[in-house]
């Protein structure tokens, strides 16, 4: 008998000790510094790579000629009026230095220039406004060694994605830090995925309407030297194809520069897609499309008679049924369906937050608003309780003041 005892012991060790091993395996994919918070997207109007090479008295004086001129370049690709230095000195909140060399009297710089849209948004027409996109997911991959990552680990290429300024940017992304349970969600693998249910579960949860994968795919090529850069587009849950482009950096230290550098190229290379009609949301991830079977919608059908009679017998009425579950004299009244949508607001400072949860609570129809995320300086997220249809929640909106984007089964709201 104590022989028998013996190997039930010895198994019953190892499966605690395999689910001891396994536990923590599980814990270590979620625990660890894993996340980057992607920085908050700022309204103004911002101008990247611009090359200058000037000559001064100095190096001090080459350097402010040529901040000067990259001011002048960065207005004339906004197709600004001409105005003096003066005052378009006012109009700029920053000189963003990307890359600078100096020499005594030469100054050679790759510079972006900051605009402030209140001063200068009435200059440049409409108050320097733009449409923009959807939601967008963005899943930003990258493969290095033949390993593709995304937020397994931290990497250049998602902290690239986290800290850029996409203010004026046409296309409005929905970037995942990748701390917690994300890294385990969000992964390469998810990118191959064709399942339209799957993948409205992923973006219902970021109150986005599709996806965008930029990858990179870095080759050094060789130890210390020179690191080629491809750079692909994809879209969509059949991860479509819409452009790709090349870079190249000397050292693996000018690595962070040139992935910057291309995600402004991405963002160029999504804004004509926008504009193309090319990039718009999948039509197929939404649940509305999904058919019901006619045994199931004959068990609905049943249960509606059912409760109309019900009804009627408690009201001592006699009611005649039609098949479709309605009284051939009157509707029945009935109580509006509650449903919870996302809607996105543009909070750019503390007031605009506090207008936009009090003029969302003051709609009608409106049973309550939960704040699910704020970004002062940003986008706000709320999820809203509606006694109606998302297109009846866009029209009370219009009908109070708002300017009004519907997505899949979200708005997004300006004033």
């Amino acid at each position: 008998m104590q022989s028998q005892r013996f190997p039930i012991q010895l198994v019953l060790a190892a499966v605690a000790a395999l689910a001891l091993v396994v536990g923590a395996a599980l814990y270590a994919q979620v625990a660890g510094e894993r996340g980057i918070a992607p920085v908050a997207s700022s309204t103004d109007i911002d101008v990247r790579g611009i090359e200058v090479n000037v000559t001064g008295d100095s190096a001090e004086d080459a350097r402010e000629k040529g901040w000067r001129e990259a001011q002048r370049i960065a207005w004339a690709r906004l197709d600004g009026p001409e105005i003096p230095d003066s005052r378009l000195d006012s109009l700029v909140s920053a000189i963003v230095v990307e890359e600078e060399s100096f020499g005594p009297h030469r100054y050679i710089a790759r510079l972006g220039v900051i605009f402030d849209r209140q001063r200068a948004g009435g200059l440049l027409g409409s108050g320097g406004a733009r449409a923009r996109s959807a939601p967008m997911l963005t899943l930003p991959v990258m493969i290095e060694g033949g390993t593709a990552t995304m937020f397994e680990y931290r990497n250049a290429w998602q902290r690239a994605w986290a800290e850029y300024q996409f203010g004026s940017s046409s296309i409005d992304y929905v970037r995942p830090s990748g701390a917690g349970g994300e890294s385990l969600l969000l992964t390469y693998g998810q990118t191959g995925r064709r399942s339209r249910a799957w993948w409205n579960v992923v973006l219902d949860q970021f109150s986005a309407a599709d996806v965008l994968v930029p990858i990179a795919r870095l080759e050094p090529q060789w130890p210390g030297g020179p690191v080629e850069g491809l750079f692909t587009a994809r879209h969509g849950p059949d991860n479509r194809y819409l452009g790709e482009f090349r870079m190249r950096a000397d050292s693996p230290e000018q690595v962070p520069a040139m992935l910057e550098r291309a995600v402004a190229r991405f963002d160029e290379l999504f804004g004509r897609a926008l504009a193309s009609g090319t990039l718009r949301p999948d039509p197929t991830l939404t649940l509305d499309m999904v058919e019901i079977s006619p045994e199931i919608r004959a068990l609905i059908e049943e249960s509606q008679r059912a409760e109309i009679a019900e009804q009627a017998a408690q009201s001592g009425e006699d009611v005649i049924i039609t098949p479709d579950g309605a009284t051939p004299d009157a509707p029945v009244d009935q109580p509006a369906t509650v449903n919870a949508f996302s809607v996105q607001a543009a909070t750019p400072d503390a007031r605009s937050f506090d207008g936009a949860l009090s003029g969302v609570r003051g709609i009608a129809g409106v049973r309550g608003v939960a704040v699910t995320s704020t970004a002062i300086g940003g986008t706000s997220v709320m999820r809203v309780n509606f006694a109606g249809s998302l297109s009846e929640l866009a029209g009370a909106l219009r009908a109070a003041g708002w300017q009004v984007t519907e997505g899949n089964n979200a708005l997004a709201i300006t004033r």
